[in-house]
């Protein structure tokens, strides 16, 4: 199994694909107004079979567009509760600080770059879990 996972958001989406023994196949931040070309493309690489959507503001209007392009894409809407703090943590253990910045705890750091794409791989990952896919 493969899932398809978009955290959306107003200028910017976090997307990722992960199999069903948790693996990310991908991840990338795209542009909001890219959206659905991204989308598309991994759909024809990927196959996969579920898309997994924030339910944050600007989620029913990325659902609409989504479903206009890709009719045949299972959607579910699923809770983003905490995963922005959970993919900061995420995105630390990924890229560690040096220098400097090694000697701060990253709870009080900021991430020099957008996480939602480990939003996305994150909210994949509990559905799995949720679903004993793992």
């Amino acid at each position: 199994m493969r899932i398809a996972a978009i955290d959306p958001g107003r200028d910017k989406c976090g997307m990722a694909i992960v199999a069903g023994d948790g693996k990310v196949l991908d991840q990338a931040v795209v542009a909001t107004v890219w959206l659905v070309e991204e989308l598309m493309t991994r759909v024809r690489s990927y196959g996969p079979e579920l898309l997994l959507i924030g339910n944050g503001t600007t989620s029913e209007k990325a659902q609409a567009r989504i479903r206009e392009a890709l009719p045949e894409l299972k959607i579910t809407v699923v809770d983003e509760y905490r995963t922005t703090e959970d993919a900061k943590q995420v995105y630390w253990e990924a890229h560690p600080p040096k220098g400097w910045r090694r000697f701060f705890p990253t709870s009080m750091q900021v991430p020099p770059v957008p996480v939602d794409d480990f939003v996305a791989v994150i909210m994949a990952k509990r559905y799995l879990i949720n679903q004993n896919y793992r």
